[in-house]
């Protein structure tokens, strides 16, 4: 039976983002073996691209063959034992899940909070941490359910006054906006394909420092994953080649030609087009009646979040959205939490981050709400 044909969507929700079709390409190419050399020469190349985009010279740098969520789970239970105090930076939904993970791998955790669409307070983080001493300082970079771009460096500061480890979430960062973990003193960093990489989802670029590789292999007890183990991973990925588990070959042919494409146009010129495009968003949103909900500031230029009109009402907003993805074949995202009903999170990621996008959706919604 033939496979019926999809749909073409634009993808503007929080993600997944549009495929490049050299990526899309670069999927049907044919497969080989997980261990054949001309594989494993692929994920070498994978694994030096993200270093570099990462910002890092840490050599446990890999796709993880899971998606982002896996990613922090990989981050958190390598560092944490049972009793192990965890200081997580809840800022969203995302911030909500690390205490979630950290909290099942047996940690005693701790957390500071701060308003939806509002960045953590750095004053408050470092009393947090001077007071709870923790072994591990946890927080999301780039809050995928808010739009907030967290600034990292005096919270990274106050951890390492008490030598705690640092992890950040970047799924909705990297290849979007510069994240330099060397510079700034992270331990472990995760993400997900489908956001600025422009890929499928699926695969979690991960790295993590040599301080982090010590800590998991020095531990008094097994990591509670095998799966995510580092101690096992790394032999995989390093220059052992021991078998761990098959790897998704295709998933990773398509990230190793969208981290070409990213390479190609440069970092620099990358983040200029994401907040190009962002900046005509809101601006055209603003004749509309959509406000933004978070500070200029600290505004997260892949991915706005944006107060509905006063005529929209939030039992209306899923069926504006309905009616978006129904007529116009876009796809916006709304509000998760408590933000629920009340936001628009519109996602303008890696391919997707063009004013051609944006001017479609302005359209439609002209259409839409006349």
């Amino acid at each position: 039976m033939l496979v019926k044909a999809l749909p073409r969507r634009l993808l503007l929700g929080p993600g997944p983002s549009n495929v490049h079709p050299r990526v899309l390409a670069a999927l049907a190419q044919p497969l080989v073996g997980h261990m054949d050399p001309v594989f494993l020469a692929i994920l070498d190349d994978v694994q030096a691209a993200l270093r570099r985009l990462f910002g890092t010279r840490n050599p446990l740098t890999l796709p993880l063959s899971a998606t982002g969520s896996a990613g922090m789970e990989a981050c958190l239970v390598n560092l944490v034992e049972a009793g192990d105090r965890v200081l997580v930076g809840v800022a969203g939904v995302f911030g909500e899940r690390m205490c979630e993970v950290a909290k099942r791998a047996g940690a005693e955790v701790h957390r500071v909070d701060t308003q939806p669409g509002c960045a953590l307070d750095p004053d408050a983080m470092r009393d947090a941490i001077q007071r709870v001493r923790p072994k591990v300082v946890s927080f999301v970079h780039a809050e995928t359910s808010t739009g907030v771009l967290q600034p990292v460096d005096e919270i990274v500061r106050a951890a390492r006054e008490v030598e705690a480890f640092v992890v950040l979430d970047c799924v909705t960062s990297l290849g979007g906006v510069p994240v330099e973990l060397d510079a700034w003193g992270i331990d472990a960093a995760y993400s997900g394909t489908q956001k600025c990489l422009s890929c499928p989802p699926g695969l979690s670029p991960a790295s993590f420092s040599e301080r982090a590789v010590a800590c998991a292999r020095e531990r008094k007890t097994p990591v509670q994953s095998w799966f995510l183990d580092i101690n096992l991973l790394s032999r995989y990925v390093g220059n052992e080649r021991v078998y761990h588990h098959t790897a998704p070959i295709s998933a990773i042919y398509g990230l190793a030609e969208g981290l070409r494409l990213i390479e190609a146009e440069g970092m620099e010129v990358r983040v200029q087009r994401h907040r190009v495009a962002a900046a005509a968003l809101i601006e055209g949103m603003a004749e509309l009646g959509f406000e933004p909900l978070v500070d200029a500031a600290v505004r997260l230029p892949s991915l706005t979040t944006l107060r509905l009109p006063a005529a929209v009402t939030r039992a209306d907003e899923a069926q504006l959205r309905a009616r978006l993805l129904e007529k116009y074949k876009i796809e916006v995202g709304g509000g998760l939490g408590p933000l629920a009903g009340q936001i628009w999170r519109i996602g303008l990621m890696g391919e997707n981050a063009r004013i051609t996008n944006v001017e479609a959706l302005l359209m439609a919604l002209r259409q839409l709400l006349a």
